[in-house]
């Protein structure tokens, strides 16, 4: 009930409710994307659908409150499944599913400094705000019935950033050609037809380069935990973990395995010789607001 968790909910830029019930969020978000995929089912759409939860403060509708044996944040992931069940029945009674392309994912891993209403990343290292695995590493589920083989996992490394262009190339739209692109097609992982060519991931934190992974080697330059009081710590050498055969990053190989490091200390040279920063759209808008 802390005044400071009362946000306004709007449509657009316009405020429709200055302190809406949260609780009937995900319910009213649900009901918004059935009516927008009704409306726009004769036609291609795009339907981007982020919900509020479970980011805390965590609410969850009557309906569901209490249910889950794992709390309150059990509650939420449950009725976010049920939001998630309306989206993928409307594809189907509407006859899309042959069409259209699911992609379920998070942004971040879990929030741990709210302990039990931060979720968890099971035998990942450290939680959102990092750049260990358990910050950054998400679950990823595609649905797509007749394209995307069902029960299948995939353990190649994908990206959100790979959205964009995967739906540009399924949708036979150009490419951009006036800027570099950091997302690739992955529809080969998605239809099981093949790999991607992908050289490094860099992982920052804000505008520093804290990590690089390639392959199944990931180097730690600089470490810090999500949103802890511990200052940042530059590791020299970097520490260096197999993601295959340590994913909770806990054994450093850097003494071991000094070639891997050379090769991601390459692959750093040649990302930085091309990156060019791109201006910040949240200081471009703020300045036209001011």
């Amino acid at each position: 009930d802390n005044a400071f968790w009362r946000t306004p909910l709007l449509r657009g830029t316009n405020v429709m409710e200055p302190a809406p019930d949260q609780r009937q969020l995900t319910r009213r978000y649900a009901e918004e994307a059935v009516r927008f995929i009704r409306e726009q089912r004769r036609a291609p759409f795009f339907l981007y659908l982020a919900h509020t939860f479970p980011h805390v403060p965590l609410f969850a509708s009557d309906g569901f409150r209490g249910r889950s044996p794992a709390g309150l944040y059990g509650d939420v992931v449950e009725e976010l499944d049920w939001s998630v069940g309306q989206i993928l029945d409307t594809v189907r009674r509407l006859g899309l599913e042959k069409k259209t392309l699911v992609v379920f994912s998070s942004d971040n891993g879990p929030w741990l400094i709210f302990n039990h209403h931060g979720g968890s990343a099971g035998p990942l290292r450290e939680g959102k705000g990092s750049t260990w695995e358990g910050g950054m590493r998400v679950p990823g589920i595609a649905w797509w019935p007749g394209r995307v083989p069902a029960g299948v996992v995939q353990h190649e490394m994908a990206t959100t950033m790979d959205l964009f262009t995967t739906c540009a190339r399924l949708a036979g739209a150009p490419l951009p050609q006036d800027r570099p692109l950091d997302g690739v097609d992955i529809s080969p992982l998605l239809f099981g037809t093949g790999t991607v060519s992908r050289e490094a991931f860099f992982y920052y934190r804000g505008s520093t380069l804290y990590a690089a992974r390639l392959g199944s080697w990931k180097a730690h330059f600089i470490t810090r935990s999500g949103y802890g009081p511990d200052k940042p710590v530059t590791n020299s050498p970097p520490l260096l973990f197999h993601l295959g055969e340590d994913p909770g990053e806990k054994f450093d190989r850097a003494s071991a395995q000094p070639e891997a490091l050379l090769k991601i200390d390459e692959a750093v040279a040649r990302h930085r010789a091309t990156l060019r920063a791109a201006p910040s759209q949240l200081v471009e808008t703020t300045a036209r607001t001011d």
